[in-house]
C-alpha cells in the first residue's frame, strides 16, 4: 500500500497540474470500489475548479470551489496517472477518467479495486469518519519527542506497531516504521511504553528524515506505485533494512555468517526487517 511519501509524491504532482484547473468532463466506469462512490459524481463534479490539493495521512484531498472536496485514497494498487490531452479509451482498471481545461487527463486506475472517493462538504472535510481519527502529521512541527512520549506511555504493543497505529502517528506504513527504527536504534520487538526518552528523541528526527528522503526519491516502487507522471519511485534502492533479510546492514561490521545479517519477524501480520545488533 502506497505510504505517506508515495502519497505526498503523488498529491504535489496533481497540485503542479491541476490546481486552478476546471475540470469539463468526468467519466465513470464503475459504481464502487471498495465502497460505493456518491451518486451522480460525474454531474457533480462537471464545472468545479481545483483549487487545493494536499494530503492528510495517506488520504489525497482534491478542494475544489464551491466548497467541495474530492476524497480519494489509492488502496493497494491505486494510480493517479496524468497526461496530455488524452481521448484514448479507458484502460480495463481505470474507473474514473477527469477531463480539464488545460488539456489535462487524470486517469483513477486501480485494479485491486481497494481505493476509494467520496465527495464532502470542505468544511465537513476533517471531521470525515475516515480523518476525524487520525493522529499528528509526523512531518508537521507538532509532531514532538514531548507528544510522542505521551502518546507511547503504558502501551503493550510493540512500538513497531504503535507506529502503525495511524490514530498515534498519521500516514507511516511498514516499510518507514522499519526504516526510521532502523535510524534510531530501536528494536521493532520493544513495548512501546518503554522507550527511553533518549530513544524518542532519536525517533522523531529519524522519522522525519526517513519520510524527507523517500519524497525526495518519489517513493519507493515495489510493486503497483507510480508517481502521477507514470516514473517509478527509487527510494527502494535507499532502504537500509526492508526486504534486505540476510544482508549487511549500512555500516555493518559485525561476521555475518554468526550475526545472520538483517533479519526478518512476522509483527502484526506484517514482515519487521531490523538489525539485531545495532537495534535494542
Amino acid at each position: 500500500m502506497p505510504e505517506l511519501p508515495e502519497v505526498e509524491t503523488v498529491c504535489r504532482g496533481l497540485a503542479t497540474a491541476l490546481t486552478g484547473a476546471r475540470i469539463i468532463e468526468v467519466e465513470q466506469h464503475r459504481a464502487d470500489l471498495r465502497g460505493p462512490m456518491p451518486d451522480n459524481l460525474a454531474a457533480k463534479l462537471t464545472g468545479l475548479h481545483v483549487t487545493h490539493i494536499h494530503r492528510r495521512a495517506k488520504y489525497i484531498l482534491i478542494t475544489l470551489d464551491k466548497g467541495q472536496t474530492l476524497l480519494m485514497h489509492l488502496g493497494m494498487s491505486g494510480r493517479m496517472l496524468l497526461s496530455q490531452a488524452d481521448r484514448k479509451p479507458p484502460g480495463k482498471h481505470d474507473h474514473l477518467v477527469f477531463h480539464f481545461d488545460n488539456g489535462i487527463t487524470l486517469r483513477f486506475n486501480d485494479p485491486r479495486r481497494f481505493g476509494m472517493c467520496d465527495l464532502v462538504a470542505t468544511s465537513e472535510a476533517p471531521s470525515h469518519k475516515l480523518l476525524r481519527n487520525l493522529g499528528v502529521e509526523p512531518l508537521e512541527k507538532d509532531l514532538t519527542p514531548a507528544l510522542l512520549a505521551a502518546k507511547l506511555k503504558g502501551k503493550k504493543a510493540s512500538i513497531k506497531d504503535a507506529l502503525l497505529d495511524q490514530r498515534i502517528i498519521a500516514g507511516i506504513g511498514n516499510i518507514y516504521a522499519c526504516e526510521a527504527l532502523f535510524l534510531a536504534g530501536i528494536s521493532p520487538k520493544r513495548k512501546a511504553g518503554a522507550c527511553s526518552s533518549n530513544q524518542i528523541d532519536k525517533l522523531v528526527p529519524a522519522i522525519r528524515k526517513v519520510l524527507n528522503a523517500s519524497i525526495k526519491a518519489g517513493g519507493s516502487s515495489l510493486r503497483d506505485y507510480v508517481q502521477s507522471d507514470g516514473e517509478l519511485g527509487y527510494f527502494q534502492h535507499h532502504f537500509a533494512v526492508y526486504d534486505r533479510e540476510g544482508q549487511r546492514c549500512p555500516g555493518c561490521t559485525c561476521d555475518v555468517k554468526k550475526t545472520f545479517g538483517i533479519r526478518r519477524i512476522a509483527q502484526g501480520g506484517r514482515s519487521s526487517f531490523y538489525c539485531a545488533t545495532k537495534q535494542k
